[in-house]
């Protein structure tokens, strides 16, 4: 490991699938916001995108010849959790942060959450999103929608949905992967030991583009998961080698 890549401080993972009227001023944002609270990297996970979200992001980068910015590209559509572990994959820092590509995260709010996982006082910090900018229908079904997942799951999350994050590496390594499981991370960790904190996050509007889930294409594809997830909960393997002689 080069002396560059052993002095990361953290990872930050965006997926992006077509945010072609995002993807500029998201990285700008990142760059401006996460920079003097680096050394970082951040892997912008192109997953299909069918726009000129790809061929933006790759302009961005030579124009503003940003070192800290990786681009990964899927070889096909394969969805936001594959996206996520992708670039969680690709990461080369201990600790890793997740946004979504609409700019409706605040990367803003990174920095503190970043601090607590560092300090030792959690080993994920998850975002809640209060006052959530988004219409009436779609808070409500995710009110619904958590509501149901911690009946499930045994476990008591206050907005699984939400994109920003701050995880320990090694909990993303050990999770089981599976379509949905971006939004059990803080559940995942839980059933591997691991402590989770929630912390209150800013929400924006969404500037451009269009929403990619809503009731129909969420509804039985979360209940589902949430029924593997409570059969996981009996099941996963927590073990953790102490020492070796």
């Amino acid at each position: 490991m080069s002396g560059d890549v052993a002095a990361l401080r953290f990872s930050l993972v965006v997926p992006i699938f077509d945010e072609e009227a995002n993807v500029a001023a998201l990285l700008a944002e990142v760059g401006e916001v996460l920079a003097p609270h680096g050394p970082f990297e951040c892997l912008a996970v192109d997953d299909g995108s069918r726009d000129q979200s790809l061929a933006r992001m790759r302009a961005w980068k030579a124009e503003h010849g940003a070192g800290w910015l990786r681009i990964v590209r899927l070889a096909r559509n394969a969805g936001q959790s594959a996206a996520v572990m992708a670039g969680v994959q690709a990461a080369r820092a201990p600790i890793v942060a997740t946004i979504d590509g609409d700019m409706q995260n605040d990367p803003r709010d990174l920095p503190a959450m970043l601090a607590i996982v560092e300090a030792g006082e959690a080993d994920a910090v998850v975002g809640v999103r209060r006052k959530r900018q988004d219409t009436f229908t779609r808070r409500l079904s995710s009110r619904i929608g958590n509501g149901v997942r911690n009946w499930l799951t045994g476990d008591r999350v206050t907005d699984a949905a939400c994109g920003i994050k701050v995880i320990r590496r090694e909990f993303f390594a050990r999770a089981p992967q599976f379509v949905g499981m971006h939004r059990f991370m803080a559940t995942l960790v839980r059933y591997q030991g691991g402590k989770v904190v929630e912390r209150d996050v800013h929400h924006r509007p969404r500037a451009a583009g269009t929403a990619k889930y809503g009731i129909g294409n969420r509804i039985w594809r979360g209940l589902r998961d949430c029924f593997a997830m409570r059969w996981l909960r009996t099941r996963v393997l927590t073990h953790r080698v102490q020492e070796e002689f």
